[in-house]
């Protein structure tokens, strides 16, 4: 029988280690090698034992994965071993706690932000404890602001801050590096002046003399500015750009003014939402809203979103500015994890399941699906039925559920689907969409459709949906395939705002 040594075991592990943490973090070889600064090629060969894994390599695979220290302690464990073999007396330089790969620069080992409603403005304070793990004194450290009035409106956003800029005089900003007595205030420079956008420099350093952050050395920065509340959308984002061990964020709102909020993480293929539940406490007649996160990924966007329920709220007139206040919708469906227009995801064919051999992904899928309709119809009367894709709850999976408009019957479940057959007799209706559900559209689609689709065990059926029935299958086969619904409209139509739609909570008419 074949035996291996200790030390080829503490190598597996850290090989099984690296893998395991690769894929948690939806990685390639090759986009970790990019990401680590190593050839493309080079970890395949570490993770195929090809090559023996070296400090530097397990420093980096740590910081770019994010791995709490399971990789840097295998490598521990490895290493120990490797140099108890009798590799000679010399020994590298101790590696700092840090786990990070040389010349990685500044590092964030703790973030608090914190918004506040205060007097009709919104004052954001931005709290960092940094760690300057790279070669060289750090002088300057780049803040950039952005506000958007109208996210969903980018037009009328555009035209609401050429009309209204953000100044640096109402910003107010003020800056501190250093902590208690040892504080030093911090002065600035403008990097870039736009109306809606804004970047400045926090320099180590004011009338008194220069302070630079060196190599090695800890410090803590806190920066402060306000906008006012006709500027600010319902809306708080904080952007990853440096390595980051701990991220909190933190909402402080008036009590009376009803808050509800909810966190969306944002990935380059999708919006969902954030992996923990918000906190809130309530102190003094305030209602303060926390999120924390450890080991949040580099370059990952997350959000917190509100809605002002209370009669003396400020008004937020989303849509538009010039209409009146209208809770977004859109809000209420990406906070129950609805993927919104403007994904990727929304725009893929759907993966077919292999049944009967996925059957249980495609149960679990389905539950889901249930689990999502049953939570919708908690935020929003559906009296003309309601469908959902599981390309709209972030799966690319060619599953789907309806609910008719007679509530008393049981929903459509839809695997594999596709349109066979349908009638030459069609009608058009107004449509919504979860993914943008603040507007309507004028869609035209056959009376009846002929759809053959799956059963989990793999026989397939064909099935004959008539009038509402066959609109909203005919929908979620859209998604399916990658279309929305406006796709098919018309090219001279156009969407219709929910505030000016008259057909709400009617069924759609025979």
């Amino acid at each position: 029988m074949m035996t291996t040594s200790p030390i080829e075991r503490a190598a597996d592990q850290f090989v099984t280690a690296l893998a395991q943490w690769r894929v948690e973090r939806g990685m390639t070889k090759k986009q970790l090698a990019a990401r680590m600064g190593f050839d493309p090629s080079y970890v395949s060969h570490v993770e195929g034992r090809r090559h023996k894994p070296t400090e530097d390599f397990a420093r980096r695979a740590e910081a770019v994965l994010g791995a709490g220290g399971a990789i840097w302690q295998r490598f521990q464990e490895y290493d120990e071993l490797r140099h108890a073999r009798g590799s000679g007396p010399h020994r590298d330089p101790p590696v700092p706690a840090q786990w990070l790969p040389p010349g990685t620069g500044l590092v964030v080992e703790r973030e608090i932000a914190e918004l506040a409603y205060i007097g009709g403005a919104y004052r954001c304070r931005v709290v960092r404890a940094l760690y300057n793990a790279g070669v060289e004194p750090v002088t300057r450290y780049l803040v950039k602001i952005a506000v958007d009035r109208y996210p969903n409106d980018p037009a009328g956003s555009n035209r609401h801050h050429r009309e209204n800029p953000l100044t640096f005089e109402e910003m107010d900003v003020h800056a501190m590096a250093g902590e208690g007595d040892a504080a030093e205030p911090m002065q600035w420079r403008v990097k870039l002046d736009r109306d809606a956008a804004k970047e400045i420099w926090l320099l180590f350093a004011n009338e008194r003399g220069q302070f630079p952050l060196y190599p090695g050395e800890r410090t803590t920065i806190e920066y402060a500015y306000t906008v006012g509340e006709e500027k600010w959308g319902q809306w708080f984002q904080r952007a990853v750009r440096l390595p980051t061990r701990s991220l909190t964020v933190r909402l402080d709102f008036p009590e009376r003014f009803e808050p509800q909020v909810w966190g969306v993480e944002v990935s380059l293929n999708a919006e969902v939402p954030v992996r923990s539940p918000l906190e809130r406490r309530n102190e003094g007649g305030r209602a303060i809203f926390e999120w924390s996160t450890d080991q949040p990924l580099l370059n990952a966007r997350y959000r917190l979103e509100w809605r002002f329920r209370g009669a003396d709220a400020p008004v937020h007139d989303e849509l538009a500015p010039a209409e009146p206040m209208l809770p977004r919708a859109s809000h209420r469906m990406r906070g129950i994890g609805i993927v919104q227009r403007g994904s990727d995801l929304l725009r893929q064919r759907a993966r077919h399941f292999q049944l009967p051999r996925e059957g249980a992904s495609a149960r679990e899928t389905v539950t889901r699906l249930l689990t999502s309709l049953a939570q919708l119809e908690d935020l929003h009367e559906f009296s003309k039925g309601v469908g959902l894709a599981a390309t709209q709850v972030g799966v690319p999976v060619a599953a789907a559920v309806v609910r008719p408009p007679e509530r008393e019957l049981e929903p459509v479940v839809l695997l594999n689907p596709r349109v066979v057959g349908e009638s030459p007799e069609t009608d058009e209706q107004y449509e919504g969409c979860l993914s943008f559900f603040d507007y309507r559209g004028l869609v035209r689609r056959p009376l009846r459709v002929d759809v053959e689709h799956a059963r989990f065990d793999g026989t397939r059926v064909v099935t004959t949906f008539e009038r509402a029935l066959a609109r909203l299958v005919g929908h979620e086969i859209d998604h399916l395939e990658g279309r929305l619904y406006v796709d098919r409209m018309a090219h001279d139509a156009k969407l219709v705002p929910v505030a000016q739609y008259q057909q709400t909570g009617r069924p759609w008419d025979y």
